[in-house]
């Protein structure tokens, strides 16, 4: 009874782990729904990767739109909404999304990725979109001529650092420990540049201003000493949450949310699998998130041709297309 609306695989999200899903899925003719916000995920906020094989050198949108091309070339039913809830009914997946659409799949790969930490301090949501941004490579030309401040010393910290200290006459970079914890390539970009000062074991909590942000509240962590500095900027860079909220309890979640996979992308529940970053796979890379997510779409599809009337099925779709 479903035959025009019931999918093989609904890939959630469209990140490097989402998009391989995609290709996989669609060169095993599986009838193929992705459900995606955006395209990309946080490699399109990437400046410059080098490490991703066959480039020596590309930005994250260069990249992104690669690998949308590439999908693009396959029949998969893309739908750019956000899901808001999941159930697993009768051995079935129903994907609802903000917009109230219901979507069902006899399997599913969740790639939703991460979403950026918020610094939760006073004046923070305020002046989103006014001075305080989560994205150098989105936002950094706004600020071309500004002083600006990172918060965060890990490597997008460092990313948006080498980003903006090309443009911005000075750049304050704010770690909360005593050593930054980016690549040592990236840590020695910023330590060489003259407009940019370091200021460790610091935190903001305040950021003010009138229409736009003119200043934030600097903590001294060892000390407890406050001090103001005049930024027209926050590029709020502290880590990653993963975007697995609308799973509610349907799958284990490590204590960092991430949910548990096994090597195969394997959930735990017959036909759910998951890929990339929003996973306890270790080390968040782009080129990990595509194979991770070649891997699952092959489980998937492993799945798929084992279910009891899943030739019955094969059959009569060609018969109905």
């Amino acid at each position: 009874m479903y035959l025009d609306t019931l999918y093989d695989l609904t890939i959630i999200g469209a990140g490097p782990a989402g998009m391989t899903s995609g290709v996989y899925a669609a060169r095993k003719n599986l009838k193929t729904l992705m459900l995606t916000s955006d395209i990309g995920g946080q490699t399109a906020w990437s400046s410059g990767i080098e490490n991703y094989l066959g480039y020596t050198y590309i930005t994250g949108a260069e990249l992104v739109q690669k690998f949308e091309e590439h999908m693009m070339k396959f029949d998969i039913n893309v739908q750019y909404t956000r899901v808001s809830d999941i159930r697993y009914l009768d051995e079935l997946f129903h994907a609802t999304t903000s917009d109230g659409q219901e979507y069902v799949s006899r399997a599913m790969i969740i790639a939703a990725g991460k979403s950026p930490r918020l610094l939760d301090v006073p004046g923070e949501r305020k002046f989103t979109g006014r001075g305080v941004t989560y994205c150098a490579t989105c936002d950094g030309p706004l600020f071309s001529g500004l002083d600006v401040a990172v918060v965060g010393g890990g490597n997008s910290g460092l990313d948006a650092v080498v980003q903006l200290m090309k443009i911005c006459p000075k750049v304050y970079l704010l770690e909360n420990s005593n050593a930054l914890r980016a690549d040592e390539i990236m840590r020695e970009h910023a330590s060489r540049a003259k407009n940019v000062e370091i200021i460790f074991n610091s935190s903001v909590v305040k950021i003010d201003g009138g229409d736009f942000v003119e200043t934030i509240e600097v903590s001294d962590n060892l000390s407890g000493n406050t001090r103001n500095i005049a930024v027209k900027g926050v590029f709020v860079e502290v880590g990653l949450s993963p975007n697995t909220g609308f799973l509610r309890n349907l799958v284990n979640l490590n204590q960092c949310g991430e949910v548990v996979v096994d090597c195969e992308g394997k959930t735990g529940i017959p036909g759910l699998f998951a890929a990339g970053d929003v996973t306890n796979v270790p080390e968040k890379q782009i080129i990990i998130a595509a194979g991770e997510g070649a891997k699952a779409a092959l489980a998937a599809y492993s799945y798929l041709v084992r279910l009891p009337d899943a030739e019955l099925e094969q059959a009569e779709r060609e018969a109905w297309t």
